[in-house]
């Protein structure tokens, strides 16, 4: 199957750490973390959405002032997520500039932005270049299970983790997805096309089976029209799977309640993202630096049952160690070596299952 979601990794795993999630077949995409974006072009800034940020950690957070410039005279609504105290952090970000000029702006770029508190809770504001970026409270977020977005085809949700601050950690969840058989709709005299796009989104909503499906197209430069039910197309040309799930995990200590966290937020998933930053047997410093191993990693994500793990944020005391630091995540991920770890020994048991 064609994959919703298309990540990458913005930076080397030396690099400030971020994800750039692009969408297929829309004008679309979304961040995780917005450190150093030099490496992202305007055109793929201009499709974000939505970027979610761990914590406010320079290395995670300075490249706002990219996208914002990027954005800037663009009529463009960017959702942004964050900790708490994130919409002080955003609020001062945006007044350290002067905006006495930005009322000539035909378009209006607007930030609306959600901290995220540990309690089902958020507060939000908007922040629009018509009013010169000034803070405007808006309703109060309510983030059941937190849930960040829902919306037809994807959810996001956060957990709060801890990196001797409040850190976020990231699931992004396509809810299912919705194979095509082109030999079905061959069957049915149907071309492939735009249309599918509407077909999918009434699957999404759970439309009946007796639903119209509207589909035109040309051939030989003739219009064609047809009106075929949902239940035909579904029964014949369409196939629904479970979709992908994508998690970020990046600046946690290891303990017993962030590795829950962990495990739960990561739980089955396609592909994890999670700190690597400290060599297997510098367990005591990655403590005192609120980091994790590269074994830790390895075994969070081998106990999550995920399917691909890719560490990144390696310290940089490893720049010639970078291999290494890759190997002991993997092997832990695999299960090669003994799983034991002695910084582990109170949390929970994350030998294989």
């Amino acid at each position: 199957m064609k994959p919703l979601f298309h990540p990458r990794l913005i930076n080397d795993p030396f690099g400030d750490p971020g994800v750039y999630v692009d969408f297929l077949f829309e004008k679309r995409a979304l961040l995780f973390d917005l450190g150093d974006l030099h490496a992202l072009s305007s055109r793929q800034l201009l499709r974000v959405t939505h970027a979610f940020v761990s914590h406010a950690h320079m290395d995670h957070f300075s490249g706002f002032d990219s996208i914002l410039r990027v954005l800037l005279g663009r009529e463009k609504l960017v959702h942004l997520f964050g900790p708490p105290g994130f919409l002080d952090r955003v609020e001062h970000k945006l007044a350290a500039y002067t905006w006495n000029l930005i009322e000539s702006y035909e378009n209006e770029l607007l930030f609306r932005v959600t901290e995220v508190g540990p309690d089902s809770s958020g507060s939000t504001a908007d922040f629009s270049s018509r009013r010169g970026f000034v803070r405007v409270p808006a309703a109060p977020a309510h983030l059941p299970g937190g849930v960040l977005v829902d919306e037809e085809t994807f959810r996001v949700r956060a957990a709060v983790l801890d990196h001797r601050i409040p850190c976020l950690g990231f699931s992004l969840e396509e809810k299912f997805h919705v194979n095509v058989w082109k030999s079905g709709l061959e069957s049915l005299g149907l071309p492939t096309g735009p249309w599918l796009r509407d077909l999918k989104s009434a699957v999404a909503r759970g439309d009946a089976d007796e639903t119209p499906v509207e589909v035109r197209w040309r051939d030989n430069g003739a219009v064609r029209e047809a009106s075929i039910p949902l239940g035909e197309l579904r029964a014949k040309a369409l196939r629904i799977v479970p979709g992908q799930k994508i998690a970020y995990v990046t600046d946690v200590v290891y303990h017993a309640a962030n590795a829950s966290a962990i495990l739960d937020l990561a739980q089955g998933a396609d592909l994890l993202f999670i700190e690597a930053t400290f060599a297997a047997d510098e367990e005591e410093r990655a403590a005192e630096k609120h980091h994790l191993t590269s074994r830790q990693a390895g075994l969070l994500g081998r106990r999550a049952g995920v399917r691909r793990l890719i560490p990144f944020h390696f310290s940089p005391k490893y720049s010639e160690e970078g291999d290494r630091l890759l190997r002991e995540a993997l092997d832990a991920f695999a299960g090669n070596g003994a799983p034991e770890l002695s910084s582990m020994e109170d949390g929970p048991n994350l030998s294989p299952p």
